[in-house]
């Protein structure tokens, strides 16, 4: 990596204003040691006015200026997965570290290319599973390891918001052809949970996608425009065998449009009980033959100032202060965080999930 300045602040770019204005920018600017110093978005005028709110200095006129400027270290990727590649690339080729947003890419083949670049540039590069860093999830994950329910049965995984409901306008994630949709900005989450949680890789997936709401208007004309990515996932897995992992199989049903209490929910069911860790944090433990759950004591999650309260805002924090700890001490790995590996991995299995969905059945993921 390229010189740090002086006093060792990580300097960084952020690309995209829309996403970031509610998580990247506000989770970068609680970190000690971190700067935010440009900004660039599809449309400029929209960058300036976050940079206006966040006391951005500088407005790049594209992503190629930002990922070219000198002060510099960090580039955060917060655009559509279309441009996940181009701009990820282009980042490693002049010297930055990357933070990039999931779904990594379009399909497998991009992803594989971004891991071996990333590799040959001997960079800090991570995709933003920022799910991984809550205390809920690393304590079930340690509690698994230990042996705390036996061997891994069933895993089942529930996303459920009316957020795109019918109200909602058309916009990218509206379009399969810019990598919108659940079965990436969801499904991704689910897939890296299952695996990092478990240690074991998904061999085998069923599923089907859904697109409920089938019209949109557009955000600036009004017109309606046709919908062509999903809004709902039903995913059937198999895993590999392991240690834990024994016939395992796993559920997800994933959907951004349907009502009722926000769920963001992992289960895991073992020959000797189970273990829930939910939205809010809360852990959950079921000894076998109990009948019952036993809440696992924890401390809760900080947040950072200026987020709303979810628990990607609550992982975001805490991954974000990750990134420039290991970037001021001139680290490029940041422990249990999701590296361009894990992205293609967890890329392949969306590329199965859609071959299943094509052919209605099961795929081998390769």
């Amino acid at each position: 990596m390229k010189r740090l300045s002086d006093d060792r602040t990580i300097r960084i770019g952020i690309v995209g204003a829309g996403f970031a204005r509610t998580t990247q920018i506000p989770g970068f600017r609680n970190c000690p040691g971190a700067r935010i110093v440009a900004i660039a978005s599809r449309h400029r005028e929209h960058a300036a006015q976050v940079a206006q709110e966040f006391g951005i200095e500088n407005v790049a006129a594209d992503w190629k200026e930002l990922v070219e400027r000198d002060d510099v270290d960090l580039v955060s990727v917060v655009t559509p997965p279309v441009t996940h590649k181009e701009i990820t690339l282009a980042a490693l080729e002049n010297g930055k570290a990357v933070l990039c947003e999931k779904p990594m890419a379009m399909d497998a083949a991009e992803a594989k290319e971004m891991t071996e670049r990333a590799q040959q540039a001997g960079l800090l590069a991570l995709i933003d599973h920022e799910l991984r860093f809550l205390t809920g999830r690393r304590r079930m994950r340690a509690m698994l390891h230990s042996g705390a329910i036996g061997t891994v049965r069933h895993c089942n995984y529930t996303f459920r918001s009316d957020y795109r409901g019918p109200a909602g306008t058309w916009d990218w994630w509206s379009d399969e052809a810019m990598g919108g949709g659940t079965l990436g900005a969801i499904g991704s989450h689910a897939i890296d949970s299952f695996r990092w949680l478990l240690d074991a890789e998904i061999s085998d997936v069923c599923c089907v996608l859904s697109t409920h709401v089938a019209e949109r208007p557009d955000k600036s004309s009004g017109t309606m425009r046709a919908v062509t990515s999903d809004d709902t996932v039903r995913l059937l897995m198999r895993f590999e065998e392991t240690a834990l992992t024994k016939n395992s199989t796993g559920t997800s049903s994933l959907s951004v449009v349907e009502s009722g209490r926000l769920q963001n929910q992992m289960e895991v069911y073992g020959s000797a009980g189970a273990l829930m860790v939910e939205e809010t944090g809360e852990l959950w433990h079921s000894p076998v033959g109990s009948g019952a759950w036993r809440p696992v004591e924890l401390e809760q999650d900080a947040i950072a100032s200026g987020m709303r309260d979810s628990s990607w805002s609550r992982g975001f924090t805490l991954l974000s202060r990750a990134i420039i700890k290991a970037l001021r001490e001139e680290q490029t790995t940041v422990a249990g965080a999701a590296t361009f590996a894990d992205g293609y991995r967890v890329q392949q299995v969306l590329d199965a999930a859609r071959a299943s969905n094509e052919n209605r059945g099961w795929v081998r993921v390769e």
